[in-house]
Formats: C-alpha cells, structure tokens, sequence
C-alpha cells in the first residue's frame, strides 16, 4: 500500500492534474474536498472524458471527469477482499479511507507482489511449451 498519496482539488483543471501525475510519475490521483476523498481521476478517466470528447484540459475541471462515488478499501479489509472488489468493480486502484480520511491506496500490483514471492514469479511460465504436431499428409 502506498500511504503517501497525491491528490488533487475537485476544482483543478485536468491539465493541472496531468502536470501532477507527470511529476510524480504516478497514474491516478485521489480527489479531496477539505480533506476528506469525493473520487479518483486516472489516465483513463483523462483518455475516455478529455481526449476522446475532444474536451480541453485547460478548461476542464476534475470534478467533470472523475470517478464517483469513490470506491475504497477499510484499513482493515483482508487483500483477498479487496482484490475482490477491485475485480467486481473493473478498477485498478483502491483508496484506503478510515474515518473519511485518506490513509493509503492500494493497486493491483501491491495485491500481487503480496499474493507471490518474487523467486516462484522468476520460474513460472505462463504457458508450456507447445508440442509440435505431426502434420496430416
């Protein structure tokens, strides 16, 4: 889990939280309003409700594109809970909220790094090698 999370105002413009991710070299932003987290703006939301619809970033307002309601673990959620949420919900991200304040944020890599020691991912094939087949003559 990562506990130092960006965030963004819902009134930034998209290209003042593009500018954001890019400096952080970081995918997604949580939205706050005084401190307590309304939603989430990724590279998604960016792609499917800015350049898609040929909206203009420096006009467009987070608030317009985000993500909500906000979709979020409990610090105390087991991983195998929160990686089924992420899959019923199709999303890749997960805040971490306790009391209606951000603690953290949890990706579908943190859940995988967790599920797997890094040496049994070095000798796992995704598939086998295929037999060669006597071709019909």
């Amino acid at each position: 889990m990562v506990k130092n999370v960006i965030t963004v105002k819902p009134n930034a413009t998209v290209k003042n939280a593009v500018k954001l991710m890019n400096t952080h070299e970081i995918s997604c932003l949580v939205v706050v309003n005084h401190e307590k987290p309304i939603g989430i703006v990724t590279e998604q939301d960016m792609m499917r409700r800015v350049i898609h619809k040929s909206r203009i970033p420096e006009k467009t307002r987070v608030s317009d594109i985000m993500s909500k309601p906000l979709i979020a673990a409990t610090p105390n959620m087991h991983a195998q809970e929160a990686a089924k949420l992420m899959l019923e919900r199709n999303i890749r991200k997960l805040p971490v909220v306790e009391n209606e304040r951000l603690i953290g944020l949890v990706t579908l890599t943190d859940l995988i790094s967790a599920s797997f020691p890094h040496k049994m991912l070095r000798r796992t094939r995704l598939s086998s090698p295929q037999k060669k087949r006597k071709s019909a003559s």
